[in-house]
Order: structure tokens, then sequence, then C-alpha cells
């Protein structure tokens, strides 16, 4: 959980193992102020959050993608297009995890907190420490971001 949170949050899985190192050492230090299996859970993510966005603010922002690496649209209805049977596009999903990647520290670490970690917005809040109407309203504003540059770029396919 500790590595996969910090490697979709960071998408470079050396910077992932070194969060994930770090949590862990951290936990080592306070293994006496856990209280149970589910404070154990809790705590982990919170501080692996927070270790993540520290490490991102750190890092250099990934160079911007050149045209000559994004996917051409697949025509609807075409022999390439997935969507028809129900299986993501893998274009689609390349493309949607680059942009989740582009989102702010926070508005990025809400939105996988909530879609790969299947938080519930509460939850959310506690571990980063924000009101539940900025977790819903970062969400919100990721979602329609997302939405957009997705539609903008690939047209009506289902996400």
């Amino acid at each position: 959980m500790v590595y996969s949170l910090a490697r979709h949050f960071l998408g470079d899985p050396s910077a992932a193992e070194e969060v994930a190192q770090d949590v862990f050492l951290q936990l080592h230090r306070n293994l006496g102020s856990i209280k149970s299996a589910s404070h154990l859970t809790y705590w982990l993510r919170k501080v692996t959050a927070h270790r993540s966005i520290d490490c991102a603010r750190r890092r250099r922002p990934e160079p911007p993608v050149s045209l000559d690496d994004v996917a051409e649209p697949v025509a609807p209805g075409s022999s390439l297009d997935s969507s028809r049977d129900g299986a993501p596009d893998p274009a689609v999903a390349e493309r949607l995890q680059a942009l989740v990647r582009a989102l702010p520290e926070k508005r990025r670490m809400v939105v996988i907190l909530r879609y790969q970690e299947e938080l519930e917005l509460h939850e959310i809040a506690e571990l980063l420490d924000m009101p539940i109407n900025s977790v819903k309203s970062s969400l919100q504003r990721s979602l329609a971001i997302l939405r957009e540059k997705l539609t903008r770029c690939f047209g009506d396919v289902p996400v």
C-alpha cells in the first residue's frame, strides 16, 4: 500500500521506493505510538501522503510532453477502438495517468486517495488535514480539469 500510493503519486518507481523506505524508517521510530491495526493503516497512509507531497516538491518538474509522444486519437468504431467491448483504451488510460501526475500536489493526492485507495471524503480530509469541503471542491475541480483535457485530446471517450 505504501509503495503503491507513492508510485501512483510520484510516477517514479525509484522515488516511490525512497519514500517507502523513509515511511518505514519513521514507522520503526514511532512503533510505540501505534495503537491498533486500523491506526497503523491510517498512520501509514497519512505519512506516505505527506512524504510523497514533500518529495514531489523537492523534485524538478517533469519536462513537457512532446506532441510526437502523444498517441493519435482512435476513430470510434474502428478496429483499434477498444471502448466497444468495455475494455478501457490504453491510450486514454496512459494519458489520464499523465494528466493526474500534472495536477498540483494536494489535488493529485486527493484524486489518488479517492480513486486508487478508495477512501471516503472524510478519510481524505483527516489524512491530509484539510476541511472536508476543501477536499470536495479539490476533487470536483480536478475531475473537471481531467475531463476537459481528455475530451480535448480524445473527444467523447468513455472514461
